[in-house]
This record gives structure tokens, sequence and C-alpha cells, in this order.
């Protein structure tokens, strides 16, 4: 909530109108709410990017059942109900759709089944979309982070013993300049794909990870 709110701040001190929502995205309500909120202030949606979500490390061996279902619905559920619910106004709008997923649906990372299996459905649907919604002219488009420097991120490099060693020896497996992706190349990728200078992008699955989940971990070693 304070992000969000210290965000409104900076656009409305830049002359731009914000509106600043928080709510539990896990209810289907919740989501309509939020949805119904915005169209009753601002009279349309143009476009829609889903990205909340927590790597909780619900794994194989040490999870339970019940772990696993509410890993799912908590990180994959709601990106259908804010999809559903949007979906009105975008068809309006000839909108677009961005799904923020992860490198564990490409890669797998172990010991986060739930979380994995909710990104990898993530671009299952990123897909399904694409084709379902060509007619109304929606595009539908994923982007794929692998190590983002967040506060979540930040949090649980420390509850490491050294988390400045720890991250350091996460950069060095990230081949383009062995370093962190920044939330705002994240936010800059999601401002393209839902601008028409992206006009003709539609069902694709965008890596924006400095080439961590397709190139050789061989190559990190060139950026020193």
């Amino acid at each position: 909530k304070e992000a969000g709110e210290n965000l409104k701040k900076d656009l409305s001190d830049n002359g731009q109108e914000a509106l600043a929502l928080c709510y539990e995205l896990s209810p289907a309500e919740n989501c309509e709410v939020a949805v119904s909120t915005v169209i009753e202030k601002y009279g349309r949606i143009d476009a829609l990017v889903n990205n909340a979500g927590v790597n909780d490390g619900i794994g194989l061996e040490k999870g339970q059942p019940k772990q696993f279902r509410y890993s799912v619905e908590s990180n994959l559920f709601h990106y259908y109900y804010m999809a559903h619910y949007c979906f009105p106004e975008l068809k309006k709008s000839e909108g677009s759709i961005v799904n923020i997923s992860s490198k564990t649906a490409i890669t797998g990372q172990g010991n986060t089944s739930g979380y994995a299996a909710a990104k990898g459905a993530q671009l299952a649907l990123t897909r399904e979309w694409a084709v379902e919604l060509l007619k109304h002219n929606i595009r539908v488009n994923a982007i794929v982070p692998a190590e983002v420097m967040t506060p979540l991120y930040r949090e649980w490099l420390d509850t490491f013993d050294e988390p400045g060693e720890k991250q350091r020896e996460i950069e060095k497996n990230i081949p383009l300049g062995n370093r962190m992706t920044t939330a705002k190349e994240i936010a800059d990728m999601a401002v393209f794909l839902i601008s028409q200078r992206a006009s003709h992008i539609t069902g694709q699955q965008i890596f924006v990870d400095g080439g961590y989940s397709h190139l050789d971990r061989s190559l990190s070693g060139l950026g020193e």
C-alpha cells in the first residue's frame, strides 16, 4: 500500500493523475470491485498488467497438498479474475494485457512447485487469451523476468548471514553486466507492450533477464 501511495504522489508531483487501490486479490469479488472502481473514476480501461504474486517456497518434498493448492490459487487465479472483469472495457478500447510471469516457468528452480506451476500457467493463459481475443483486437503478451531487485527480493536476501555475498553469487550467473534486472526495466517493457509501438505483437513471451534464461552460464565471466 505504501509503495502505491508513493507512486501516486510521484505521479501527482509531475502533473499526472493517479488512483492507488490496495486489495487482496485472491477473492474474485475484490478483483471485481477494483475494476469497477477504476471504471467509475476514469470511464475506461486501456490496459491490464497482471503482476501480483510471491515465490512462497512450497516444494514437493517439504510442502503439503493444501499448501500447494493455496500457492497456485494465490499466484494464478487473480490473473484470470482481473482479465475477466477488465474484458468488457478492453473490448471497447481494443486494449492490451500483459502477464508478468517468471523464469521458474521455463528453467525450474527447485522447492517452489506451487509458484512454478502458477507461472507456467500464466504463460499458457497468455497464448490462450491471445488466440481467443484476436477477434477483438486485444493483444496479450507475457514478460518473463529472472532475478529482479525488488523490496521482497531484498527481504529474502536479508535472511542470509551474508546478504551481499549471496547477491554477488547470484549476479555472477546473469550474463549481461553481472547485475540484477531493475524493476524499472520490467516496467519499461510493460509500458512498451501496452503501447501502440507494440501494435502488432501478441502471444509473445518477452524475457527481460539479462540473458539469464537462455545464454550459456559460462558467458557470465565475460562481463568482468
